[in-house]
């Protein structure tokens, strides 16, 4: 058994900064980060560090930061910190070069049950797709994304209030217990390799984009309820609104019920009452409840409606006015 291996980890968001931290905290031996480069982000631009490098600098971790993962300059560098095991969670793609340098293997920690779920948006198409259970796996890195042996896995039940950002911070705190099993396992030499099973059609998790994040009034109410809590707090499940005679502006719903009921209305339809908004799908209503129209700040739909000052409001493209 290796007592204290070498770890070398490489990851960039919060969620890989956690799992960073907790190696830390029990005494890992973490020998350097690899995270991305830093760059320009918000209004003013300022150079923004990411998540793991701004948590490696407080503990004096070395941090590399290389742009392309085959030059010759990083793998030296890399070479150098002699890694005995390579932890890597929510990273890019790895070159053979870099995957295969430990001589205990690299692994990745991925959000989801895999096979299903590959890709980088594991944590929002498990609740966009109704799923009831996910969870976290550790697997060696191979030339393919996602697809390598698994050494383990843990479910994780994903509750009707659960929403991306409640179900990643589960994940992140189970995923972290994963990590460190995993490791102790590699180290001891017990680390069971289980090819990924073959399935026809795996459910897939892709970037989150433009197109796929915009609510279809067409889809059922509880399809487009579950589209909102798979993108909440970020980015946020959008439409186009008009508000009286003003252009079509973004309206982003972070937080919405659903009404299941058989009506007559034109889907689009939105109905606007004291306290609640509702809008007509094939269905039922979806009835928004917290909201964000483009250039205002995120509300609750009572403050919305208070806002609206009595115009009218209807999905652009529809021309269906509210009642």
């Amino acid at each position: 058994m290796h007592k204290n291996p070498r770890i070398v980890f490489m990851g960039t968001p919060e969620f890989a900064a956690v799992n960073l931290k907790k190696l830390v905290e029990n005494n890992y031996n973490v020998v350097g980060v690899i995270t991305a480069a830093d760059k320009p982000a918000g209004r003013g631009k300022k150079i923004k560090k990411s998540a793991v490098k701004l948590y490696a600098e407080t503990q004096n971790i070395p941090v590399l930061q290389p742009k392309n993962l085959k030059s010759p300059e990083f793998n030296k560098e890399l070479k150098a910190l002699k890694p005995d095991i390579q932890v890597v969670v929510a990273f890019r793609m790895l070159p053979e070069v870099v995957w295969r340098l430990p001589k205990m293997g690299t692994f990745n920690l991925h959000a989801s049950l895999l096979p299903d779920y590959r890709g980088a948006a594991p944590i929002n198409w498990a609740i966009i797709n109704g799923e009831t259970k996910t969870g976290v796996t550790s697997f060696f890195i191979d030339d393919k994304i996602d697809t390598g042996e698994i050494i383990l896995q843990k479910e994780v039940d994903i509750k009707p209030y659960d929403n991306a950002s409640s179900l990643h911070d589960k994940l992140m705190e189970i995923g972290s217990k994963l990590i460190m099993q995993t490791i102790d396992l590699i180290a001891s030499s017990k680390a069971k390799k289980t090819p990924q099973p073959t399935v026809n059609k795996p459910k897939k998790a892709p970037k989150l984009n433009a197109e796929n994040t915009r609510i279809d009034w067409n889809n059922t109410a509880n399809s487009i309820q579950n589209l909102i809590r798979g993108l909440s707090e970020y980015p946020g499940a959008w439409t186009m609104v008009h508000v009286g005679t003003d252009d079509p502006k973004k309206f982003i719903i972070y937080k919405s019920d659903f009404e299941k009921i058989a009506h007559n209305h034109p889907v689009g339809m939105i109905f606007i009452e004291k306290k609640n908004i509702k809008i007509a799908t094939k269905d039922g209503f979806l009835l928004p409840k917290i909201v964000k129209l483009q250039g205002k700040k995120q509300m609750d739909i009572v403050s919305f409606i208070n806002g609206l000052q009595k115009k009218s409001l209807y999905l652009a493209n529809t021309k269906l006015l509210s009642k």
